[in-house]
């Protein structure tokens, strides 16, 4: 070739072999993931199992900062990062803006006030224009900053967007974030939300390496370059400090792995600074009876030393966290009139009483806690479980019931064992019948149901195309775990009795939760002290109004409540709303006669003092009916029932043919 014009291309004839092909869809994602976890086309395959751990932004950053260990670790400021990834499908869009107004609500900065979003550029920003840009988001991230020396920093706003930066600069891409500090606990931290896109628009993956250990690492090196590393004095404070903490601790820890088989330690240790710390703590442990000495320096630790000292340090959260709540109250409770409600206990019982404060208990678990002022005159701390498990209005005075949760094996799982058992791990409701002829189709319709609900909330069962359901043969096994998961989420049932405190229910126009109890013959046992001191009262006065409204009658052996009372109570209250419905509506009001049936759209819920009740509109009016659980995720659809004294058998679907849900 004399110059670049005389090039003549020549093609020779195409061979089959060693020809690259395109690749296929699986060997493009295969490919990606070697790339993500740091191994080429070429290199070794990987040997283990695949975990996902190094797929996404951040992967080799995070492995780099987690392999850094020794004396420089020892002394580098701690910082505690929680982590999570939120799915936005389904209610979580919802619930992800009900998050960010609750971490905006009063009582979270210094000045106990109302927090405020802010981010990159603006101290305060719109958390509902976060929300509308996050609109149709696969996911969002969720994080809980916390350094142990926060309380050194005046601000937390310049530390968190020195951090954002920096992991823009690890990810390789701009984020778009709000952020709220939270100063109403004992260390300050900050809420981060990120949304789940890069600056492209695509959907941002992070490593979990970096999740786990990266950020947390950055924090932590910004914090160093602020305050500097933690001298050795500052570690031994911390140190002795922890010696007489009842929790678990890094010394226990410490214990715990230079014991042997038989859990005897000894407090001698390679200096004598250790050694004050071991043999200290040990002293601790052996009076809270978590530790036992037997001669010569050495002690036999507790076989539940770990588990008992974390329900010692749960249980300090908690005592911390109702003496803040009364404070915020401004009132005083003795610790003798201070209780934790435990729902597990052999000896629980419903709990009545008024609600003094609602709050986290864990932010990041979205683990919800109520403060109750008890008819027995106490005041309980009780554990709600999970926000999404508890998706209730508690407003501050509102009166509740509090019940343990029992969940256990049932014996509907059982049958569909048994039959699966007997059908070759299948179960529908053909075999129920063939299995036991004296089922009703009706009966084995509540077998698919309860395999439904496990498999729409857990996927321990699966539900084949023809309907037949494939039942595992460790079932039970599966139904107790899931069941156990169940009652960590809602380990507790609340009833609410009245949205309305009780110095409004004394006059109250309707069937109050006062005159239910009046009329029981059971009422709440009451102790003449706070709550009770106060519904004993609003019984007394209750009383003299309904006897001045003809509603009851004094005699000599006490007031007589007459059998129709709380049904005309009600009606008077149900007649007066459906009344303002009606205007609102523009559509007339039609009461319900007992055994007739109701068959229409619902439309919402309506809370009356006298309790809920049911919007369903039909062609030419609506009613008012009792409310069911069942109907809450029936809004906007045709549902139909029989109206009975105790309630209503609802159907969902047009007519009578759609699907029990009573």
């Amino acid at each position: 070739m004399a110059d670049d014009d005389s090039f003549e291309p020549r093609l020779g004839r195409q061979r089959s072999q060693g020809v690259k092909r395109p690749r296929r869809y699986l060997g493009r994602v295969l490919a990606a993931a070697n790339l993500a976890r740091g191994s080429g086309v070429g290199s070794r395959p990987v040997t283990g199992s695949f975990t996902g751990n190094r797929i996404g932004r951040g992967a080799g950053v995070g492995r780099l900062l987690g392999s850094r260990g020794g004396h420089a670790a020892a002394s580098r400021r701690r910082v505690i990062v929680k982590a999570s990834v939120v799915k936005l499908v389904g209610k979580g869009a919802s619930a992800a803006a009900a998050h960010l107004r609750y971490l905006q609500r009063d009582g979270t900065t210094r000045e106990g006030e109302r927090g405020a979003l802010y981010g990159r550029d603006a101290d305060v920003v719109d958390g509902n224009a976060f929300g509308e840009r996050g609109a149709g988001d696969r996911h969002q991230f969720r994080f809980i900053v916390s350094p142990e020396d926060g309380d050194q920093y005046d601000d937390l706003k310049p530390l968190t967007r020195r951090i954002m930066t920096r992991i823009e600069e690890d990810l390789g891409t701009k984020l778009d974030w709000v952020a709220v500090d939270h100063f109403n606990t004992g260390h300050p931290h900050t809420h981060i939300v990120v949304r789940g896109k890069d600056d492209r628009g695509a959907d941002l993956i992070l490593a979990r390496d970096y999740m786990t250990t990266g950020i947390r690492e950055r924090t932590a090196e910004l914090v160093d370059l602020d305050l500097g590393p933690r001298t050795s004095r500052e570690i031994q404070q911390m140190l002795r400090a922890e010696v007489e903490q009842e929790r678990l601790t890094s010394i226990d820890r410490s214990l715990l792995k230079s014991a042997d088989a038989v859990r005897v330690v000894a407090s001698h240790a390679r200096d004598g600074f250790d050694q004050t710390l071991r043999a200290g703590r040990l002293v601790k442990l052996s009076r809270l009876g978590l530790a036992e000495p037997i001669g010569a320096g050495r002690f036999r630790l507790a076989s539940n030393l770990a588990d008992t000292l974390r329900r010692l340090g749960e249980r300090g959260d908690i005592i911390r966290t109702m003496q803040r709540e009364f404070s915020r109250a401004a009132i005083h409770r003795e610790p003798a009139d201070q209780a934790i409600y435990d729902p597990a206990a052999p000896y629980a019982r419903p709990l009545v009483g008024r609600v003094l404060a609602r709050g986290l208990a864990d932010e990041h678990a979205d683990r919800h806690y109520l403060i109750i002022d008890g008819t027995d005159g106490r005041s309980h701390y009780v554990a709600m479980g999970r926000g999404a498990e508890t998706d209730m209005s508690l407003p501050q005075g509102a009166i509740v019931r509090i019940a343990p949760v029992r969940r256990e094996v049932r014996e509907v799982d059982r049958t569909i064992a048994s039959i699966a058992a007997a059908n070759g791990g299948r179960y529908d409701v053909d075999a129920h019948l063939h299995h036991d002829p004296t089922a009703t189709e009706a009966f084995a319709e509540t077998h698919v149901r309860r395999l439904e609900a496990m498999r729409r909330t857990s996927g321990i069962v699966e539900r084949e195309p023809s309907g037949r359901w494939i039942i595992a043969p460790d079932h039970l096994d599966r139904v107790e775990a899931y069941e156990a998961a169940r009652l960590r989420d809602r380990p507790v049932a609340i009833t609410l009795l009245s949205k309305q405190p009780l110095d409004r229910l004394v006059d109250a126009d309707a069937a109050t939760w006062i005159d239910r109890e009046l009329v029981s013959g059971a009422p709440e046992p009451l102790r003449d002290a706070e709550f009770g001191h106060d519904l004993r009262e609003a019984q007394s006065r209750r009383r003299q109004w309904l006897v001045v409204q003809g509603f009851a009658e004094e005699t000599g052996s006490g007031t007589m409540f007459p059998n129709g009372m709380i049904a005309s109570l009600q009606r008077r209250e149900l007649l007066r709303v459906a009344e303002q419905l009606s205007e609102e509506l523009q559509m007339s009001f039609r009461e319900v006669a007992e055994g007739a049936r109701v068959e229409g759209v619902y439309r919402r819920p309506v809370d009356l003092v006298s309790g809920r009740f049911a919007l369903i509109e039909r062609s030419r009016d609506f009613t008012l009916v009792p409310w069911r659980p069942v109907l809450e995720k029936q809004v906007g659809k045709t549902v139909s029932g029989l109206m009975r004294g105790d309630g209503i058998s609802w159907s969902v679907g047009r007519g009578r043919s759609g699907p029990a849900i009573s």
